[in-house]
């Protein structure tokens, strides 16, 4: 076995650079000349498209709608009627200290948030606009409500098909539930296929969207306010990446429980830096908010100046809402299978509010900001860099603050897809020292390759990895939905039962 783990990374050496055979290029050039065919490749099997009259449509994009909306309608609605009782178990509702698990419900949120909201909410926003102008925020919002259901759906099962570990420590994700759920209902050998397919894909994911998309942004949101290009970090860009690989490392070596404490701190602070800086951006131009959102609802259905129209609008913001909140993906799943509960269906309604937060709420502030203030109408700055001007127009020093707000964002993505790419590693190599050693390693050495890379390449490869991983897990959610329901519905029969006693404890008083 470590022979096999050190030929795959001895592999991954391949992408870097040699640097006898192009002696006048940088090493950000030779890596980005490494990395784009194996970028093409992927964008062309991933997002394979067909045609409906004159329009592209990717069909990943339908999988993945197409699964939320049957989730949804099949649940009876569970993502609106059931944001109560998420509320109250985030709140330690229904929660004993002796539940099996490693973490509360809380971390766990914050774990999995840490995860979703980052760059894709603030890069991946300004892509959608510039791509498909105000109105694909409205279809940004439509996917993140209806990809609430789907993720009820796989942390339920994420919870309820985990291994608990004879250390405390907990394995679980698309991988357990895809391999112990189908078997259980007599499809083993397409339950281990699922699983190990998903695995591969979470790797893959790991190191492009929740690593290098994260790191590139960074790079290029620090170099941009401190410097700019000819500084020595604007031409050594992997410098950057190997500061940000080593306090990566520090982290994530320690395991799950460490990444826990580091996420529950800073994602509610950035968020609250960051929604504070929106609401400042919002009322600085509060005359032109109603007709920032007659744009993005007359954009949502027009779409006369973008291709494709007003469908081409509408690819666009679900594709950034699938990138942003990763619903379908099975990612989040990993780390809500560590909450303590002994009610699996618990954690599904914490998992379903990640979409209210990261897409509802820090996607659509994004996009006012930057429809508000005008700034997407300039065709040269895309990503991070449109995001941030926007934010500048109105407060000057803000890109400061952003750019601190990017990295920390960045580094609290890098370190929860550490984890669900180690889950997947050691669920195909198996759990040792060894095992673990050697994809934090690499998953370290991919955060320098990503931060030398172009923005294009490197979104293109990111999108490709991260959105593979759904056509695995939402099979499996098909065919253990029906183990969703049933726990639902004996869940609301016990909540039922409590406040009947509850009623009955207050007449007697």
């Amino acid at each position: 076995m470590k022979k096999v783990l050190l030929s795959i990374l001895s592999l991954t050496f391949l992408v870097t650079p040699h640097l006898q055979a192009a002696p006048v290029k940088s090493v950000d050039d030779q890596i980005n000349d490494a990395i784009s065919p194996i970028t093409a490749f992927m964008e062309r099997v991933i997002f394979v498209s067909f045609k409906i009259g004159p329009y592209e449509i990717p069909f990943i994009l339908l999988w993945l709608i197409g699964g939320a909306l049957f989730f949804t309608f099949y649940l009876k609605f569970i993502n609106i009627r059931g944001l109560k009782h998420a509320i109250d178990i985030i709140k330690g509702k229904y929660s004993k200290e002796d539940d099996p698990g490693e973490v509360t419900h809380f971390q766990a949120l914050t774990a999995a948030l840490s995860g979703t909201v980052g760059l894709g909410n603030i890069a991946g926003v300004a892509v959608a606009i510039s791509l498909g102008g105000p109105g694909a925020t409205f279809w940004m919002i439509i996917g993140g409500f209806i990809g609430m259901t789907t993720k009820f759906v796989e942390c339920t099962l994420a919870v309820k098909y985990r291994n608990i570990h004879a250390d405390g420590s907990v394995s679980g994700g698309p991988m357990h539930y895809l391999d112990k759920g189908l078997s259980a209902k007599g499809y083993g050998r397409l339950g281990k296929f699922l699983a190990m397919f998903f695995a591969l894909m979470c790797i893959g994911g790991a190191l492009g969207a929740g690593n290098m998309f994260q790191v590139n942004q960074a790079a290029h949101q620090f170099v941009g306010v401190f410097g700019g290009e000819s500084t020595f970090f604007g031409q050594h860009t992997w410098v950057f990446g190997l500061i940000m690989s080593l306090l990566a490392f520090i982290v994530i070596v320690g395991g799950f429980k460490s990444i826990a404490k580091v996420t529950d701190k800073v994602v509610p602070l950035m968020c609250a830096v960051y929604v504070i800086g929106g609401i400042t951006v919002l009322l600085a131009n509060f005359s032109a908010i109603p007709s920032a959102f007659t744009a993005i609802i007359e954009g949502a259905f027009n779409g006369k100046a973008i291709a494709g129209g007003a469908v081409g609008v509408m690819l666009q913001g679900l594709r950034r809402a699938a990138f942003s909140n990763e619903a379908g993906l099975g990612s989040a799943a990993i780390a809500h299978s560590t909450a303590k509960t002994s009610k699996p269906i618990t954690e599904g309604f914490v998992a379903s509010i990640e979409p209210v937060i990261d897409t509802v709420i820090v996607c659509t502030m994004t996009a006012l900001v930057i429809v508000i203030t005008g700034a997407y109408h300039n065709p040269e700055v895309d990503g991070i860099a449109l995001t941030s001007s926007a934010f500048a127009s109105v407060i000057s020093w803000f890109p400061y603050v952003l750019s601190i707000a990017v990295i920390l964002f960045a580094f609290s993505t890098m370190i929860s897809w550490s984890y669900y790419g180690l889950k997947s590693w050691t669920y195909l190599f198996g759990k040792s020292k060894f095992s673990e050693l050697s994809f934090k390693l690499l998953f370290c050495l991919f955060i320098v390759i990503g931060a030398s890379m172009s923005f294009d390449r490197v979104i293109g490869i990111s999108d490709a990895m991260i959105f593979a991983m759904s056509f695995p897990n939402v099979i499996g959610l098909y065919f253990l939905a029906p183990v969703v329901k049933k726990e639902l519905k004996g869940f609301l029969s016990f909540v039922k039962k409590e406040e009947k006693e509850n009623e009955k404890v207050t007449v007697s008083v």
